[in-house]
């Protein structure tokens, strides 16, 4: 097991980690010279980032892209874009066409489709480049089971090297559509926000490597960053 220890970034409580992440993503994209693509974790865990970035992430160059999606209306309490534009997107001056969410409009095998070819267009190829990451920063969260975005436990996108984006349509309440492992490792920086003394143990597994977790199975290209709380990993 080569595991994703990468660089561990603790606070003392999720309000300080936030305030803490958010400083480096702001940082980051001010190093970043052109286009600043983001992909976004869904879940409570990023509210409270979210909240921060709405005032202090600069919105010139960014592009926003979510790892994953429950397949439900994107009004639907439990979308991933109505937190996002609840806690950020509505506060701030980010140009239309620099927000691609995942669609729900038609069904999830379609919806998968079409969001892979809007990741090839904005990528320029329909081959990843290792040279060329598709994303200079994808936030993942963690759950208690070690997933993360909808790479579930014993599905069958665990499986996936070929495709960008895939349906999930079992394991959890509804469908959702997330990205494969090939797009979530074709990024400069790959970050985890985890907070919680419930998800300690995935950390502490996920970060040595433990295939029997999704998250394990990550290989990000880049450099791999945990920002955790002092519950969720010291």
């Amino acid at each position: 097991m080569t595991g994703i220890a990468g660089t561990t970034i603790v606070e003392p409580d999720p309000q300080s980690l936030a305030r803490r992440a958010a400083q480096w993503l702001v940082e980051r994209s001010a190093a970043t010279q052109g286009s600043f693509r983001l992909a976004l974790s869904g879940g409570s865990t990023p509210r409270l980032l979210y909240r921060l970035l709405a005032t202090s992430m600069p919105t010139a160059r960014l592009e926003l892209f979510w790892g994953d999606e429950r397949f439900v209306p994107p009004d639907d309490p439990d979308s991933n874009y109505r937190m996002a534009k609840e806690e950020w997107l509505s506060h701030a001056d980010i140009p239309h066409g620099q927000i691609h969410p995942i669609p729900t409009d038609t069904d999830p095998r379609d919806c998968a489709h079409r969001y892979e070819a809007t990741l090839k267009s904005v990528y320029g190829a329909d081959v990843l480049d290792p040279a060329r990451p598709l994303f200079d920063v994808v936030l993942l969260g963690l759950g208690d089971d070690g997933h993360t975005a909808s790479l579930l436990p014993g599905q069958p996108v665990l499986g996936e090297r070929t495709r960008w984006t895939a349906p999930v349509m079992k394991g959890r309440d509804e469908p959702r559509i997330t990205l494969t492992y090939p797009a979530l490792e074709s990024s400069r920086a790959v970050v985890f926000l985890v907070t919680g003394a419930d998800k300690r143990d995935a950390v502490a597994r996920a970060r040595a490597g433990d295939e029997s977790l999704p998250a394990g199975r990550l290989h990000p290209q880049g450099e791999t960053i945990w920002f955790l709380d002092e519950a969720a990993g010291a």
